[in-house]
């Protein structure tokens, strides 16, 4: 797989931003000791990138980010479980919006795709590997997840159809959908 240099930049640029929105500019709400809800921006750059520059850029953002992240900033020991969570956040609505939506980038298609990604991370897989790792119950993480996605998940497909509109990539190669011929 050949990469520019010009994409290159671009998701390291996306990687130090989600970094940056994470670790710095969250609010953390601790559960039992844990890390319960954390409110803020740090997925709108990796499900930016997944979203325009494919599926491997989106899931390598997501998992470098984590790794880079816990190593500047961690939040107790590290646990792969969680990156694997960062960089389906990033994969998924790259694959989405590349193959089931054949790259179209409406408000709705990214308002689809974003929410069934944070649905499947943040609201399902976060939950699930805090009660199984942590002891954490559905009841007490699911609530707040679910009250801050309802924000989150309109305001990322906002966001991204912002900065897409801005063409703020240029001419950086986007996904392109496997063609059916």
């Amino acid at each position: 797989m050949k990469i520019s240099t010009k994409k290159l930049v671009y998701i390291s640029i996306l990687t130090a931003l989600a970094i940056i929105l994470t670790r710095v500019f969250s609010i953390r709400i601790p559960f039992m000791g844990v890390e319960g809800v954390r409110i803020g921006f740090g997925a709108l750059p990796i499900v930016f990138a997944g979203a325009v520059l494919g599926p491997a850029a989106g899931a390598f953002v997501g998992g470098i980010s984590d790794l880079l992240g816990f190593f500047i900033n961690p939040m107790g020991a590290y646990m792969p479980h969680f990156t694997l969570t960062s960089m389906l956040t990033g994969l998924i609505p790259g694959l989405m919006i590349c193959y089931l939506f054949k790259g179209k980038k409406t408000f709705t298609t990214l308002l689809i795709t974003i929410g069934l990604t944070q649905l499947i991370t943040a609201i399902i897989m976060v939950p699930y590997f805090m009660n199984s790792l942590f002891g954490v119950p559905f009841s007490v993480s699911l609530p707040p997840r679910i009250f801050s996605q309802a924000f989150s998940i309109p305001l990322y497909a906002y966001f991204t159809k912002v900065l897409l509109a801005y063409d703020l990539m240029g001419s950086v190669e986007q996904c392109t959908p496997i063609s059916t011929r």
